[in-house]
Protein backbone atom coordinates (compact mmCIF):
# COMPACT_ATOMS: atom_id res chain seq x y z
CA UNK A 1 0.00 0.00 0.00
CA UNK A 2 1.79 3.22 -1.53
CA UNK A 3 1.00 6.31 1.88
CA UNK A 4 0.34 10.20 0.80
CA UNK A 5 3.18 10.67 3.70
CA UNK A 6 6.53 11.48 2.17
CA UNK A 7 9.26 9.81 3.97
CA UNK A 8 11.34 12.35 5.21
CA UNK A 9 10.92 12.61 8.63
CA UNK A 10 13.61 14.84 9.29
CA UNK A 11 11.98 16.59 11.70
CA UNK A 12 11.91 14.45 14.91
CA UNK A 13 8.29 13.57 15.34
CA UNK A 14 7.18 14.70 11.67
CA UNK A 15 5.21 12.81 9.08
CA UNK A 16 6.94 15.28 6.89
CA UNK A 17 5.26 16.55 3.80
CA UNK A 18 2.22 15.05 2.97
CA UNK A 19 0.03 15.14 -0.20
CA UNK A 20 -4.07 15.18 0.48
CA UNK A 21 -5.86 12.59 -2.57
CA UNK A 22 -9.30 12.51 -3.66
CA UNK A 23 -11.40 9.70 -4.88
CA UNK A 24 -14.59 9.14 -6.22
CA UNK A 25 -16.39 6.93 -4.25
CA UNK A 26 -20.30 7.20 -5.35
CA UNK A 27 -21.37 7.60 -9.39
CA UNK A 28 -25.13 8.41 -11.10
CA UNK A 29 -24.71 4.51 -11.34
CA UNK A 30 -24.43 3.88 -7.77
CA UNK A 31 -25.66 6.70 -6.04
CA UNK A 32 -25.14 7.29 -2.21
CA UNK A 33 -28.27 6.84 0.23
CA UNK A 34 -28.79 9.18 2.45
CA UNK A 35 -30.88 8.77 5.70
CA UNK A 36 -33.06 11.59 4.64
CA UNK A 37 -33.90 9.33 1.67
CA UNK A 38 -32.29 11.40 -0.96
CA UNK A 39 -29.65 9.85 -2.97
CA UNK A 40 -26.61 12.14 -4.15
CA UNK A 41 -24.03 11.43 -6.96
CA UNK A 42 -20.90 11.92 -7.51
CA UNK A 43 -19.21 11.72 -4.02
CA UNK A 44 -16.09 12.53 -4.12
CA UNK A 45 -14.03 12.49 -0.84
CA UNK A 46 -10.73 14.18 0.60
CA UNK A 47 -8.37 12.35 2.37
CA UNK A 48 -4.89 11.62 3.72
CA UNK A 49 -2.96 8.52 5.14
CA UNK A 50 0.74 8.39 7.11
CA UNK A 51 2.67 5.49 7.41
CA UNK A 52 2.48 1.77 5.81
CA UNK A 53 -0.55 -0.69 5.70
CA UNK A 54 0.91 -3.90 6.83
CA UNK A 55 0.78 -7.02 4.72
CA UNK A 56 -2.27 -8.12 7.40
CA UNK A 57 -3.94 -4.63 6.90
CA UNK A 58 -4.51 -5.12 10.81
CA UNK A 59 -2.56 -1.74 11.71
CA UNK A 60 -5.37 0.82 9.94
CA UNK A 61 -6.23 3.83 12.37
CA UNK A 62 -9.63 5.85 11.42
CA UNK A 63 -9.39 9.62 12.45
CA UNK A 64 -12.23 11.81 12.23
CA UNK A 65 -12.72 15.95 12.23
CA UNK A 66 -14.15 18.17 14.56
CA UNK A 67 -16.93 20.58 13.10
CA UNK A 68 -13.99 22.92 11.31
CA UNK A 69 -11.54 20.53 10.73
CA UNK A 70 -10.43 18.59 7.13
CA UNK A 71 -8.41 16.04 6.02
CA UNK A 72 -4.51 17.49 7.03
CA UNK A 73 -4.42 15.75 10.08
CA UNK A 74 -0.81 15.70 10.18
CA UNK A 75 2.40 16.92 8.76
CA UNK A 76 3.11 19.98 5.86
CA UNK A 77 1.68 20.50 2.66
CA UNK A 78 4.74 21.83 1.56
CA UNK A 79 8.05 22.70 3.50
CA UNK A 80 8.39 25.91 4.84
CA UNK A 81 4.39 25.77 6.14
CA UNK A 82 3.55 27.19 9.11
CA UNK A 83 0.72 25.37 10.35
CA UNK A 84 1.35 21.76 10.44
CA UNK A 85 -2.03 19.53 10.76
CA UNK A 86 -4.47 19.90 13.08
CA UNK A 87 -3.78 16.79 15.65
CA UNK A 88 0.13 16.51 14.62
CA UNK A 89 0.65 16.38 17.96
CA UNK A 90 -0.75 13.51 18.33
CA UNK A 91 0.09 11.71 14.72
CA UNK A 92 3.17 11.11 13.68
CA UNK A 93 6.88 8.57 14.85
CA UNK A 94 7.11 8.01 18.32
CA UNK A 95 3.59 10.31 18.79
CA UNK A 96 0.12 8.58 20.08
CA UNK A 97 -0.43 7.26 16.96
CA UNK A 98 2.56 5.73 15.89
CA UNK A 99 3.06 6.14 12.10
CA UNK A 100 6.18 3.99 12.42
CA UNK A 101 3.53 1.50 13.80
CA UNK A 102 0.11 2.30 12.22
CA UNK A 103 -1.34 3.22 9.19
CA UNK A 104 -3.02 6.38 9.76
CA UNK A 105 -6.32 7.79 7.56
CA UNK A 106 -8.15 10.87 7.51
CA UNK A 107 -10.95 11.98 5.36
CA UNK A 108 -12.94 15.04 5.06
CA UNK A 109 -16.14 14.53 5.80
CA UNK A 110 -19.58 14.71 3.90
CA UNK A 111 -20.66 18.10 3.52
CA UNK A 112 -17.30 19.43 4.24
CA UNK A 113 -15.78 22.33 1.90
CA UNK A 114 -12.09 20.49 1.97
CA UNK A 115 -12.41 18.45 -0.82
CA UNK A 116 -15.52 16.06 -0.24
CA UNK A 117 -18.62 16.45 -1.66
CA UNK A 118 -20.67 19.64 0.00
CA UNK A 119 -22.69 22.55 -1.04
CA UNK A 120 -20.24 24.34 -2.64
CA UNK A 121 -19.41 21.43 -4.98
CA UNK A 122 -21.48 21.72 -8.71
CA UNK A 123 -24.94 20.11 -8.74
CA UNK A 124 -25.28 18.03 -11.98
CA UNK A 125 -28.60 18.77 -12.56
CA UNK A 126 -27.93 22.74 -12.76
CA UNK A 127 -24.19 22.95 -13.57
CA UNK A 128 -23.89 25.33 -10.39
CA UNK A 129 -23.45 24.78 -6.75
CA UNK A 130 -25.31 22.95 -4.79
CA UNK A 131 -25.74 25.56 -1.92
CA UNK A 132 -29.20 24.96 -0.05
CA UNK A 133 -30.07 22.13 -2.67
CA UNK A 134 -27.28 20.16 -1.02
CA UNK A 135 -29.04 17.41 0.75
CA UNK A 136 -29.49 17.38 4.38
CA UNK A 137 -26.86 14.77 5.93
CA UNK A 138 -26.38 12.85 9.25
CA UNK A 139 -23.40 11.80 10.95
CA UNK A 140 -24.27 8.23 9.98
CA UNK A 141 -24.00 9.02 6.01
CA UNK A 142 -20.60 10.52 6.81
CA UNK A 143 -19.77 7.25 8.07
CA UNK A 144 -21.11 5.38 5.39
CA UNK A 145 -19.13 7.58 2.98
CA UNK A 146 -16.15 7.08 5.41
CA UNK A 147 -16.37 3.15 5.08
CA UNK A 148 -16.20 2.42 1.92
CA UNK A 149 -13.17 5.09 1.42
CA UNK A 150 -11.57 2.28 4.31
CA UNK A 151 -13.02 -0.91 1.57
CA UNK A 152 -11.27 0.52 -1.23
CA UNK A 153 -7.89 1.65 0.39
CA UNK A 154 -8.01 -2.31 1.16
CA UNK A 155 -8.84 -2.38 4.90
CA UNK A 156 -10.87 -4.90 6.11
CA UNK A 157 -10.91 -4.20 9.75
CA UNK A 158 -9.62 -0.64 11.30
CA UNK A 159 -7.82 -1.11 14.71
CA UNK A 160 -9.47 1.84 16.11
CA UNK A 161 -11.24 5.14 15.07
CA UNK A 162 -10.60 7.97 16.93
CA UNK A 163 -12.12 11.77 16.99
CA UNK A 164 -12.84 14.40 19.37
CA UNK A 165 -16.07 16.60 19.75
CA UNK A 166 -17.71 15.83 16.73
CA UNK A 167 -15.09 13.66 15.47
CA UNK A 168 -15.87 11.15 18.54
CA UNK A 169 -19.68 11.05 17.45
CA UNK A 170 -18.14 9.48 14.22
CA UNK A 171 -16.41 7.28 15.73
CA UNK A 172 -19.33 6.11 18.46
CA UNK A 173 -21.33 5.57 14.92
CA UNK A 174 -18.72 3.54 13.32
CA UNK A 175 -19.01 1.30 16.61
CA UNK A 176 -22.70 0.66 16.29
CA UNK A 177 -22.98 0.68 12.36
CA UNK A 178 -20.11 -1.11 11.64
CA UNK A 179 -19.08 -3.28 14.65
CA UNK A 180 -17.25 -6.01 12.28
CA UNK A 181 -15.00 -3.40 10.61
CA UNK A 182 -13.72 -1.91 14.13
CA UNK A 183 -11.71 -3.41 16.63
CA UNK A 184 -12.00 -0.23 19.20
CA UNK A 185 -13.14 2.77 19.23
CA UNK A 186 -11.48 5.93 21.32
CA UNK A 187 -14.31 8.82 21.44
CA UNK A 188 -12.52 12.26 22.71
CA UNK A 189 -14.79 15.35 24.64
CA UNK A 190 -17.89 14.04 22.50
CA UNK A 191 -21.20 12.54 23.10
CA UNK A 192 -23.87 9.76 22.30
CA UNK A 193 -26.02 12.30 21.73
CA UNK A 194 -26.55 16.56 21.17
CA UNK A 195 -28.00 18.06 23.78
CA UNK A 196 -30.54 20.74 24.06
CA UNK A 197 -27.57 23.45 25.04
CA UNK A 198 -25.62 22.32 22.09
CA UNK A 199 -28.27 22.48 19.45
CA UNK A 200 -29.46 25.58 20.70
CA UNK A 201 -25.84 27.28 20.64
CA UNK A 202 -25.85 25.60 16.86
CA UNK A 203 -28.76 27.00 16.20
CA UNK A 204 -27.68 30.80 17.18
CA UNK A 205 -24.84 29.93 14.84
CA UNK A 206 -26.82 28.95 11.82
CA UNK A 207 -29.13 32.30 12.04
CA UNK A 208 -26.34 34.63 12.18
CA UNK A 209 -25.46 32.84 8.78
CA UNK A 210 -29.21 32.72 7.63
CA UNK A 211 -29.67 35.96 8.35
CA UNK A 212 -26.35 37.81 6.27
CA UNK A 213 -27.67 39.86 3.85
CA UNK A 214 -25.23 38.31 1.70
CA UNK A 215 -26.57 34.76 2.13
CA UNK A 216 -28.77 34.97 -0.91
CA UNK A 217 -30.28 31.02 -0.15
CA UNK A 218 -27.15 29.74 -0.06
CA UNK A 219 -25.81 30.68 -3.54
CA UNK A 220 -22.95 33.53 -2.81
CA UNK A 221 -20.29 32.00 -4.92
CA UNK A 222 -20.49 34.29 -7.44
CA UNK A 223 -20.35 37.40 -5.18
CA UNK A 224 -19.80 38.23 -1.67
CA UNK A 225 -19.86 35.57 0.86
CA UNK A 226 -21.89 35.89 4.56
CA UNK A 227 -18.87 36.40 6.15
CA UNK A 228 -20.17 38.32 8.81
CA UNK A 229 -22.29 35.69 9.65
CA UNK A 230 -20.03 32.97 9.62
CA UNK A 231 -17.46 35.02 11.57
CA UNK A 232 -20.12 35.52 14.32
CA UNK A 233 -21.29 32.09 14.05
CA UNK A 234 -17.24 31.31 14.69
CA UNK A 235 -17.14 33.52 17.23
CA UNK A 236 -19.88 31.64 19.33
CA UNK A 237 -18.26 28.21 19.09
CA UNK A 238 -15.41 29.51 20.23
CA UNK A 239 -16.90 30.74 23.52
CA UNK A 240 -18.23 27.01 23.95
CA UNK A 241 -14.58 25.95 23.25
CA UNK A 242 -12.92 27.32 26.27
CA UNK A 243 -13.51 27.26 30.21
CA UNK A 244 -14.25 30.01 32.48
CA UNK A 245 -10.61 29.36 33.87
CA UNK A 246 -8.84 29.44 30.70
CA UNK A 247 -10.66 32.52 29.65
CA UNK A 248 -9.26 34.49 32.97
CA UNK A 249 -5.97 32.84 32.55
CA UNK A 250 -5.91 33.55 28.84
CA UNK A 251 -7.44 36.87 28.79
CA UNK A 252 -8.61 38.02 32.38
CA UNK A 253 -9.99 41.94 31.82
CA UNK A 254 -7.12 43.23 29.87
CA UNK A 255 -7.24 45.54 27.10
CA UNK A 256 -5.80 45.06 23.79
CA UNK A 257 -4.84 48.00 21.60
CA UNK A 258 -6.00 50.58 24.30
CA UNK A 259 -4.67 52.04 28.08
CA UNK A 260 -8.21 52.60 29.42
CA UNK A 261 -12.14 52.62 28.70
CA UNK A 262 -12.78 54.08 25.36
CA UNK A 263 -16.87 54.29 26.33
CA UNK A 264 -17.44 53.27 22.77
CA UNK A 265 -18.32 49.85 21.16
CA UNK A 266 -15.25 48.80 19.55
CA UNK A 267 -13.69 45.97 20.45
CA UNK A 268 -11.29 46.69 23.17
CA UNK A 269 -10.70 43.65 26.35
CA UNK A 270 -8.17 41.13 24.82
CA UNK A 271 -11.02 38.50 25.00
CA UNK A 272 -13.39 40.37 22.54
CA UNK A 273 -10.41 41.30 20.01
CA UNK A 274 -9.24 37.17 20.27
CA UNK A 275 -13.24 36.54 19.35
CA UNK A 276 -13.40 39.00 16.55
CA UNK A 277 -9.78 37.78 15.21
CA UNK A 278 -10.83 34.06 15.44
CA UNK A 279 -14.23 35.03 13.47
CA UNK A 280 -12.62 37.09 10.36
CA UNK A 281 -9.94 34.27 10.52
CA UNK A 282 -12.54 31.42 9.95
CA UNK A 283 -14.35 32.94 7.18
CA UNK A 284 -10.66 33.05 4.74
CA UNK A 285 -10.97 28.63 5.31
CA UNK A 286 -14.42 27.60 5.73
CA UNK A 287 -17.84 27.69 3.78
CA UNK A 288 -20.91 29.26 5.63
CA UNK A 289 -22.90 26.19 3.65
CA UNK A 290 -20.65 23.42 5.14
CA UNK A 291 -21.32 25.38 8.32
CA UNK A 292 -24.80 24.84 8.31
CA UNK A 293 -25.03 21.47 6.79
CA UNK A 294 -22.43 20.05 9.47
CA UNK A 295 -23.89 21.32 12.44
CA UNK A 296 -27.39 20.14 11.58
CA UNK A 297 -25.45 16.68 11.31
CA UNK A 298 -24.48 17.27 14.82
CA UNK A 299 -28.14 18.00 16.03
CA UNK A 300 -29.43 14.92 14.72
CA UNK A 301 -26.97 12.94 16.66
CA UNK A 302 -28.71 10.29 19.22
CA UNK A 303 -27.51 7.24 18.62
CA UNK A 304 -29.94 6.04 21.40
CA UNK A 305 -33.07 7.20 19.19
CA UNK A 306 -35.52 4.29 18.20
CA UNK A 307 -34.31 2.11 21.01
CA UNK A 308 -35.99 1.44 24.33
CA UNK A 309 -32.75 2.93 26.24
CA UNK A 310 -29.21 3.69 25.64
CA UNK A 311 -27.77 0.22 26.81
CA UNK A 312 -29.56 -1.60 24.08
CA UNK A 313 -28.56 1.34 21.31
CA UNK A 314 -25.16 0.14 22.33
CA UNK A 315 -25.31 -3.50 23.00
CA UNK A 316 -24.95 -3.31 18.65
CA UNK A 317 -21.30 -2.41 19.16
CA UNK A 318 -20.50 -5.56 20.89
CA UNK A 319 -16.89 -7.40 20.10
CA UNK A 320 -15.49 -3.41 20.18
CA UNK A 321 -13.29 -2.34 22.64
CA UNK A 322 -13.57 1.17 23.97
CA UNK A 323 -11.44 3.98 25.75
CA UNK A 324 -13.35 6.73 26.38
CA UNK A 325 -11.64 10.62 27.23
CA UNK A 326 -13.27 13.46 28.70
CA UNK A 327 -11.84 16.86 30.74
CA UNK A 328 -12.86 17.78 33.95
CA UNK A 329 -14.25 21.72 32.55
CA UNK A 330 -15.62 21.00 28.83
CA UNK A 331 -19.41 22.19 29.70
CA UNK A 332 -20.29 21.52 25.69
CA UNK A 333 -19.36 17.60 26.09
CA UNK A 334 -19.35 17.23 29.74
CA UNK A 335 -18.07 14.02 31.88
CA UNK A 336 -21.42 12.97 32.36
CA UNK A 337 -22.41 12.38 28.91
CA UNK A 338 -19.62 10.54 28.53
CA UNK A 339 -20.32 8.42 31.53
CA UNK A 340 -23.49 7.98 30.44
CA UNK A 341 -22.38 6.30 27.34
CA UNK A 342 -19.16 4.50 29.12
CA UNK A 343 -21.95 2.58 31.74
CA UNK A 344 -24.15 1.42 28.85
CA UNK A 345 -21.38 -0.08 27.28
CA UNK A 346 -20.32 -1.77 30.78
CA UNK A 347 -23.55 -2.88 31.01
CA UNK A 348 -23.91 -4.85 27.93
CA UNK A 349 -20.33 -6.42 28.97
CA UNK A 350 -18.27 -4.49 26.95
CA UNK A 351 -14.47 -3.70 27.72
CA UNK A 352 -14.53 -0.05 28.56
CA UNK A 353 -12.04 2.19 29.70
CA UNK A 354 -13.10 5.76 31.14
CA UNK A 355 -10.65 8.62 31.46
CA UNK A 356 -11.62 11.93 32.56
CA UNK A 357 -8.46 14.37 32.70
CA UNK A 358 -8.05 16.84 34.85
CA UNK A 359 -7.82 20.00 32.94
CA UNK A 360 -8.48 24.32 32.63
CA UNK A 361 -8.47 24.45 28.89
CA UNK A 362 -12.39 23.11 28.19
CA UNK A 363 -13.17 21.67 25.34
CA UNK A 364 -10.23 22.22 23.78
CA UNK A 365 -8.41 20.15 25.84
CA UNK A 366 -8.62 17.39 23.35
CA UNK A 367 -6.31 19.44 21.24
CA UNK A 368 -3.94 20.40 24.42
CA UNK A 369 -3.63 18.11 26.17
CA UNK A 370 -0.77 16.64 24.40
CA UNK A 371 1.47 14.85 27.00
CA UNK A 372 -1.79 12.93 28.95
CA UNK A 373 -3.50 11.84 26.00
CA UNK A 374 -0.26 10.57 24.02
CA UNK A 375 -0.01 8.08 27.25
CA UNK A 376 -3.42 7.04 27.06
CA UNK A 377 -3.77 6.31 23.71
CA UNK A 378 -0.01 4.46 23.41
CA UNK A 379 -1.21 2.39 26.24
CA UNK A 380 -4.54 1.97 24.62
CA UNK A 381 -2.94 0.67 21.45
CA UNK A 382 -0.96 -1.12 23.25
CA UNK A 383 -3.09 -3.35 24.98
CA UNK A 384 -4.93 -4.15 21.79
CA UNK A 385 -1.65 -5.51 20.74
CA UNK A 386 -1.53 -7.49 23.26
CA UNK A 387 0.97 -5.33 25.58
CA UNK A 388 -0.77 -4.54 28.98
CA UNK A 389 -0.01 -0.48 30.00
Amino acid sequence: MSQSASQDNSAVGSVGVVESRRMRLYDADDPLRLDSGATLAPVDVEYETYGRLDAEAGNAVLICHALSGDAHAAGLHAAGDEKPGWWDTLIGPGKGFDTERYFVICANVLGGCKGTTGPQSVNPATGKPYGLDFPVVTIHDMVTVQKRLIDRLGVRRLLTVCGGSMGGMQALEWSVSYPEAVRSAIPVASTYRTSPQSIALNEVGRQAILRDPNFRRGQYYDGAAPNAGLSLARMIGHITYLSDQSMHEKFGRDLRHRKAYGYDFEPEFAVQTYLHYHGERFTKRFDANSYLYITKAMDYFDLSQGYPSLRKSLARAAGCKFLFVSFSSDWLFPSYQTREAANALRNSGIDVTFVELQSDYGHDAFLLEVGEMTKIISAFLGYLGGVRP
